[in-house]
């Protein structure tokens, strides 16, 4: 009689691929059987995945972690505010948003109305954030530019100067702000020390934090904080200008103004482009500025349409009111976003042809 090896025979002299070789064996036909451990016992093939999948499918699977966090934070809590934008959701619906009543344009409608209290008070509301935007962005821009223009020639102590004006990007934003709540005191301030006791150009301390004067206050500190970071665009972008090209315009007579308006001003065109969008949402959105420095409760001169909403859901436990205002300065912001990439789009292919 022939004695064949048993299982454990295989396990021993095959290690850890023993088993899959035996499960394997077990599945193919005996006469097949025999030809694959006459032939060494090789495993079956796993089928390849096309090289074309493979390399079609990697970005979308890079991306995913990212669009499933953009989903997460993001994308589902403004589905959820816009649902709720179409709620009579008030502090009575609190524990089950679910029971709140549909309301339709209710909401909208309310807070449109400008011929009553709450549409007046957004309408105000929105025209400051308006003036607040333009002189933030525009002053942070201008300041940035000139900065990084000026910095531009070489000069000792430059690389020092630099870190230096970088150094209000890099503070912590509330850290920051505190610090400015602190210096806008009355009584013990530093900006009134200076201004009034030192300069004598105040006839009196003045109040910063309450009153008219807030709008102001809220205008430097979000300069202070923005135009670092149009500084530090546009240095980047300076770097890629040839040098050559300012040396034939000083060869051929043009001042330091008429190269900045020829060259250095349309070199930076498509880096504006970008700069000056995103400083204009992050101003026209800016809640942790007005929060910070004035607390819960904003002067009427620095309601910010932030900070209006903010107290429209808190203080009145009217969420759904709160949330139609949310819905309209998101799509006025998508509305402005759009006209001006379709108008700055158009300037610059006229410019390239």
């Amino acid at each position: 009689m022939t004695s064949h090896p048993s299982p454990d025979h295989h396990s021993l002299t095959r290690g850890p691929a023993s088993p899959v070789l035996l499960e394997a064996t077990s599945q193919v036909p005996p006469a097949a059987g025999g030809d694959v451990l006459k032939s060494g016992g090789a495993r079956p093939r796993v089928p390849r995945i096309p090289d074309r999948i493979r390399r079609g499918g990697l970005p979308y699977l890079l991306l995913l972690p990212a669009l499933v966090l953009e989903l997460l934070i993001h994308i589902v809590p403004m589905a959820i505010g816009i649902v709720m934008s179409f709620r009579g959701l008030t502090q009575f619906f609190i524990r089950n948003w679910g029971q709140a009543p549909w309301t339709g344009l209710h909401n909208f409608k309310v807070a449109v109305d400008f011929n009553a209290p709450i549409g007046k008070a957004l309408l105000h509301s929105f025209y400051v954030t308006c003036g607040f935007t333009v002189l933030a962005v525009g002053l942070s821009w201008l300041i940035g530019t000139g900065v990084a223009i000026l910095l531009q020639e070489n000069f000792r102590g430059r690389g020092l100067l630099r870190t230096v004006f970088l150094i209000p990007y890099a503070l912590p934003a509330y850290a920051a702000i505190i610090t400015w709540a602190f210096m806008f005191q009355r009584d013990n301030g530093l900006v009134n020390h200076v201004l009034h006791d030192q300069l004598g150009i105040t006839a009196k301390p003045s109040f910063w934090l309450i009153g008219d004067n807030s709008f102001y206050a809220l205008v430097i500190v979000a300069i202070w904080k923005s135009w670092p970071f149009a500084f530090l665009m546009v240095m980047a972008a300076l770097q890629n200008i040839p040098r050559e090209l300012y040396e034939a315009a000083s060869i051929d007579g043009a001042g330091m103004w008429q190269q900045i308006r020829k060259i250095t001003l349309p070199s930076l065109r498509s880096v504006n482009q970008v700069l000056v969008l995103v400083l204009f949402l992050w101003t026209f959105n800016d809640f942790n500025t007005p929060y910070v420095l004035f607390g819960r409760s904003a002067p009427e001169a620095a309601d910010l349409v932030s900070i209006h909403i903010y107290q429209s859901s808190f203080d009145t436990w009217n969420f759904g009111s709160g949330s139609a205002m949310s819905v309209l300065l998101l799509l006025f912001l998508l509305l402005v976003t759009a006209v001006y990439l379709i108008f700055t789009s158009r300037g610059r292919k006229s410019t390239d042809v």
